[in-house]
C-alpha cells in the first residue's frame, strides 16, 4: 500500500470502496457528485463553540435540582464519548479502503466536524463545572455509557481489522504468527456494511436522543447557551446522516455483492 499509486483505470469507472486506490486528488468530474455537495456544505458549515455565549448557563446550572444536574451531565458525558468514537471512526474505516477521490474529502471534514463537536462539550462543561477535569475523569467508570461507545466500535473495529489484513496481504488464506488468517472479499464488503449501518444509526437515531435531552432544558428556558451549541452539532451531524444513507444507497446499485 503506498500513499500515491497510478491506477491502472479511471477514477470515472472505480467503485467506492475496495477497488484501486485514489491517485489524484480532482474534483473535475466525479462518479458521485452527491458526496461531493455533502462535502461542500459541511465546509460550509464551519463554526467554532467559542462563538455561542454560554455564561448565562453557569448561572442556570447553579439554580438545577440535583437529579436535573445529573441528567444534564450524563447526557454530555453520553455525547461526549460517542463523539469521540466518531472523530476517529470514519476515517479509519473509511479513508483506507476508498477508491474514488469525493469519498477522501468527506470523511476528512466528517472528522474534523466532529472534533468540533468535542471540543464543544470541553466549553460547555469548563462553564458550568469548577473542575471541568472530574467529568471527564469519571466518565469511563459508567459502564452504560461505555457500552453505547462499544456498540460502536466493535463494527469499526471489525471493519478495520479486515482491511488491515487486505492491504497487507491479500485475499486468499494466510499463516501469520502460526495462525492462519482468511481474507475474503466478500466477507470484507459485510463488515464495511454493518460498520456503515452502524454510522447511520449513530448518526440518525443515538446522536438525537442525545440532542432531544438538552433541547428540552431549552424548552424550560434553562441551559439555553448549551441548546445553541447542540443546534449547531444537530446540523452537522444532518450532513453526516445524508453521507451515511447516500452510501448506503448506493453501495447496492453499484455492487451486487452489497
Amino acid at each position: 500500500m503506498s500513499v500515491f499509486q497510478k491506477k491502472k483505470k479511471s477514477h470515472l469507472e472505480s467503485m467506492m470502496f475496495f477497488d484501486e486506490p485514489v491517485d489524484v486528488a480532482r474534483y473535475d468530474q466525479l462518479r458521485y457528485p452527491t458526496l461531493d455537495k455533502i462535502t461542500d456544505k459541511q465546509l460550509g458549515f464551519f463554526w467554532r463553540p467559542e462563538e455561542v455565549d454560554v455564561s448565562k448557563d453557569k448561572n442556570d446550572f447553579a439554580s438545577l435540582t440535583e437529579h436535573e444536574k445529573h441528567i444534564f451531565t450524563s447526557n454530555l458525558k453520553r455525547q461526549i464519548l460517542l463523539d469521540s468514537v466518531q472523530g476517529r471512526g470514519p476515517t479509519e474505516t473509511l479513508m483506507p479502503v476508498a477508491s474514488v477521490p469525493e469519498i477522501e474529502p468527506l470523511v476528512m471534514a466528517w472528522a474534523f466536524m466532529e472534533t468540533i463537536h468535542s471540543r464543544s462539550y470541553t466549553h460547555i462543561i469548563r462553564n458550568v463545572y469548577p473542575d471541568p477535569s472530574r467529568v471527564f475523569d469519571e466518565m469511563l467508570n459508567i459502564r452504560e455509557i461505555v457500552d453505547c461507545a462499544t456498540d460502536i466500535s466493535k463494527y469499526y473495529d471489525e471493519s478495520i481489522e479486515a482491511s488491515k489484513w487486505w492491504e497487507l496481504l491479500g485475499e486468499g488464506t494466510h499463516t501469520v504468527n502460526g495462525k492462519k488468517v482468511t481474507v475474503d472479499m466478500y466477507e470484507l464488503k459485510k463488515k464495511l456494511w454493518m460498520a456503515l449501518n452502524s454510522i447511520n444509526v449513530l448518526e440518525g437515531v443515538r446522536f438525537y436522543v442525545s440532542f432531544a435531552c438538552s433541547w428540552a432544558f431549552a424548552e424550560l428556558k434553562k441551559m439555553e447557551g448549551n441548546a445553541k451549541i447542540i443546534k449547531f452539532i444537530a446540523r452537522d451531524e444532518n450532513t453526516h446522516l445524508a453521507a451515511s444513507q447516500t452510501i448506503l444507497k448506493t453501495l447496492p446499485k453499484d455492487d451486487p455483492d452489497f
